[in-house]
């Protein structure tokens, strides 16, 4: 048995999957520790893992960032990508280092392995002096050769005129990342840390070893990916199907359903439901479809009277509905779109911001569903997209390729395999 500390950002989308980890470890008969955030430690301890609160570090709630950093007071797009990165990931690593490290004093573990987000991960491990992993819940997608730079949403280009732009793009994206890389080398000094080579596309991850969600073939081809990062396909599968007296009370109707059923996800974290959810209900309405909606963390009802081929609750178990899904329309959260492209599920994606554009991007490229190019699109736009996808068995064909190569990496068995082979 090793003792072994997870680290986990107190957001939905990655506590999920680093949970199921924990679960594999535990039941493998490991003693985990996980430090996240306050709200999500029981979540952990109900599969046996011991939660470590931020103590040091400002907790805060995913559903009110602005409550703990008022910078981020309706940012959206680029200007909350950055006030993220400058207040709460880099902001609060000193505070995480220091957790970790009293954490360390009172209990030592043997491994130190968690989220790239939470880099008081990377500041522990180096201050310690300890082997230490990353589990990436988010896609790993490095710059590298032949490939757009990461972050604009764009696709590979062909050609003179394409290599042309990718060269320029790449090095604006670089010369905008600099000043990032320098606020990353500043709180390494506050640290107490010495300067590193890493730069901003880097730092996130331990050179040692990656433990990847997703798979190769949702990136861009490319033939330069570092050999200590290994996908694992979808985290979010810990082997257990959520009881039924999770599912709602209108349950019956997806089971009986004569028509296809279309899921509409926001995800967990953006609750306005005037960015997709309410544009997908009335492109929706007139069309035969049973449309299954799924509020996340938002607690108010939505506004006016649902569509009649609507239904909606906060949470659906997805290991029950998506084998009954036919489309998922969603904001692009890579947790959600691994666990339907692992049920071999087209999908319609609104990637607004933060890492979105990019998830998009390669769906849409790929073939596996269509992108919509904006997180805030307009009815008809989802309505046409909804009947391609239906339409088209293509769409599916290569939802199920990506599944099929997305189930065959092992998920959290995988992942226990690679994190147990890290061990001193």
């Amino acid at each position: 048995m090793a003792s072994i500390m997870l680290t986990a950002m107190p957001f939905a989308g990655h506590a999920r999957p680093i949970r199921a980890v924990a679960a594999e470890l535990v039941r493998r008969g490991h003693d985990v520790r996980v430090y996240t955030g306050r709200s999500y430690v029981a979540m952990f301890e109900e599969v046996g893992a011991r939660g470590v609160p931020w103590r040091a570090a400002p907790d805060f709630d995913e559903r009110n960032f602005a409550a703990t950093f008022p910078r981020m007071q309706g940012r959206k797009g680029f200007r909350q990508v950055l006030i993220n990165l400058q207040d709460l990931f880099l902001g609060t690593a000193p505070a995480q280092l220091s957790d970790l490290l009293a954490a360390h004093r009172e209990e030592p573990w043997d491994l130190l392995a968690g989220d790239p987000m939470a880099m008081g991960t990377r500041f522990a491990a180096e201050h310690l002096g300890v082997r230490w992993a990353t589990v990436s819940p988010i896609a790993v997608w490095l710059p590298g050769k032949g490939i757009p730079p990461t972050g604009l949403g764009l696709t590979p280009a062909t050609g003179p005129l394409g290599r042309l732009r990718d060269a320029v793009l790449g090095a604006s994206a670089r010369a905008g990342t600099r000043a990032l890389t320098r606020l990353y080398q500043r709180t390494r000094r506050e640290a107490g840390l010495p300067p590193d080579e890493e730069s901003f596309a880097t730092m996130w991850y331990s050179p040692e070893l990656v433990v990847a969600a997703g798979a190769p073939g949702l990136d861009y081809p490319r033939s330069d990916l570092p050999g200590h990062i290994r996908f694992v396909g979808d985290l979010t599968d810990d082997g257990t199907m959520p009881p039924a007296t999770a599912l709602p009370e209108w349950w019956d109707d997806v089971v009986s359903a004569e028509v296809p059923v279309v899921h509409v996800t926001q995800g967990t974290a953006n609750v306005d439901p005037r960015d997709l959810i309410l544009p997908t209900l009335e492109a929706l309405a007139d069309r035969d479809v049973l449309v299954v909606v799924g509020l996340g963390h938002r607690t108010a009802p939505l506004p006016g009277p649902l569509p009649d081929n609507a239904r909606v609750a906060a949470m659906v178990p997805y290991p029950h509905l998506l084998p009954r899904t036919a489309v998922v329309v969603t904001n692009g959260g890579y947790g959600g779109v691994l666990q339907a492209l692992r049920h071999d599920i087209p999908l319609v994606v609104a990637g607004g911001d933060l890492d979105k554009p990019e998830i998009a991007a390669r769906i849409g490229w790929h073939g596996a569903g269509v992108n919509l190019r904006t997180g805030t699109p307009r009815p008809a736009a989802v309505r046409a997209a909804v009947d391609r996808v239906l339409g088209d068995p293509a769409y599916r064909q290569t939802a199920a390729r990506l599944g099929a190569e997305l189930r065959s990496l092992g998920g959290t068995r995988a992942a226990a395999d690679l994190l147990e082979g890290h061990l001193p």
